[in-house]
């Protein structure tokens, strides 16, 4: 993974806006899968130049090709898969856990009887997400693991990487990374009716995904380990103490750390989030009591949200917690949380509180999350992504001592 003593290089988290003429195919995309896949090269060499245009230095498809291929940030693995299956809930069952948010929820029963926290990210309407007033219902089915996982998306992957490599030929200064879904957000939500017990699941689940990431890896790209599940599975569980959820991590730890053995590390980055629904989040475990377990993780890059109200304070983590020599922190620096774009000195101070903690050379600058579906418009997302860029250089010259 490329450093730089120069200048902080700048990511994202994954998902990009799509344009209109794609998205208009995608609506009705089984009676338009040629056009689809004519499409979608040039859609894919528009969205690298966009990033490049953008200033960002680690850039990718955009998640098109997933949505291309009837997928999304989640769902998009059900294809690629074998053994997992949604079914229909029992209604008489006891769930495996609570609801997102379920510590939130039990503080502000009106906000979430209203069904607000479900419309999105930055504001009440997004794309992808219902709007105000609606409550969200349960999902009726649940996925379950009924056999012997195995994985099946060598084409699809194949397609990922295809469409990124002819993106990035020939543009000299960027690098390419594919976000992948984590062993964790894959397979932990879901109920084991095959394996002996839920280690045996969650190790199948880690070795199943390792081809998805070794497919990435083996084709020089950077692999981005998408893991929500990481910080967000301790609102499922309400009744947990923080003691019970480190217990929970370090397992967590050895899933992951199984699913890319034996790959190359400067070619892993994880990412974390607390959840992009749009709630109080008053309850989101508190970075200090995880980092240490994160950095166990044996990628060299890790991202993480750091711009967002509730954890822009928690660069200090790392006064405390030493990072590992060789290793890079991307915290976001940009958010889905407002459609306001931030201001460059914004972004430079928040990444000069970084910098002089860890290290220029050990600093990338990110988003919290994915952006392209969670804010208002995409002219949004490209001025935050340009903020982000603008706020690296002043923040860079600034470490600099310039």
């Amino acid at each position: 993974m490329r450093r730089s003593t120069d200048h902080i290089l700048t990511t994202h988290g994954g998902n990009l806006p799509r344009p209109d003429d794609l998205n208009a195919l995608l609506a009705q995309a089984d009676e338009n899968q040629e056009a689809i896949q004519q499409r979608l090269p040039l859609a894919v060499s528009e969205v690298v130049d966009k990033q490049i245009e953008c200033g960002v230095d680690i850039i990718n498809d955009g998640e098109y090709v997933k949505a291309a291929n009837m997928g999304s940030y989640t769902s998009y693995i059900a294809a690629r898969v074998q053994g997992l299956e949604a079914l229909p809930r029992d209604p008489d069952a006891q769930p495996k856990r609570a609801g997102p948010g379920e510590r939130d929820r039990l503080d502000f029963p009106g906000f979430y009887e209203s069904g607000l926290w479900f419309a999105g990210a930055g504001g009440p309407v997004r794309p992808g997400f219902m709007t105000p007033g609606k409550k969200p219902q349960p999902n009726p089915n649940e996925k379950v693991c009924t056999g012997p996982l195995k994985y099946v998306g060598q084409e699809a992957i194949g397609k990922d990487i295809k469409a990124l490599k002819k993106g990035i030929e020939g543009k000299s200064n960027v690098d390419g990374f594919i976000a992948a879904l984590g062993p964790l957000s894959t397979g932990a939500g879901g109920r084991n009716a095959h394996y002996r017990d839920e280690r045996d699941y969650m190790m199948a689940i880690a070795e199943t995904m390792r081809e998805e990431y070794k497919a990435i890896t083996d084709a020089g790209l950077i692999v981005q380990l998408d893991e929500p599940e990481f910080a967000t599975t301790w609102m499922f569980y309400p009744d947990w103490s923080v003691e019970d959820y480190r217990k929970h991590l370090e397992f967590a730890v050895e899933v992951i750390n199984h699913s890319i053995e034996g790959l190359p590390e400067e070619q892993i980055r994880f990412h974390m989030c607390w959840g992009s629904g749009h709630r109080p989040h008053v309850h989101d475990i508190e970075f200090r009591h995880i980092v240490d377990l994160m950095l166990k993780i044996n990628a060299q890059c890790y991202t993480f949200e750091a711009s967002n109200p509730r954890h822009a304070h928690e660069y200090h983590v790392f006064e405390d917690v030493k990072l590992p020599d060789g290793k890079i922190i991307c915290p976001g620096v940009v958010g889905h949380y407002t459609d306001l774009v931030e201001h460059p000195e914004l972004v430079a101070e928040r990444l000069v509180n970084y910098g002089k903690i860890v290290g220029m050379e050990n600093l990338q600058g990110g988003t919290d999350c994915g952006i392209g579906s969670r804010v208002g418009h995409e002219e949004i997302v490209w001025a935050k992504l340009s903020a982000m860029a603008e706020g690296a250089a002043i923040a860079s010259a600034r470490l600099k001592g310039k």
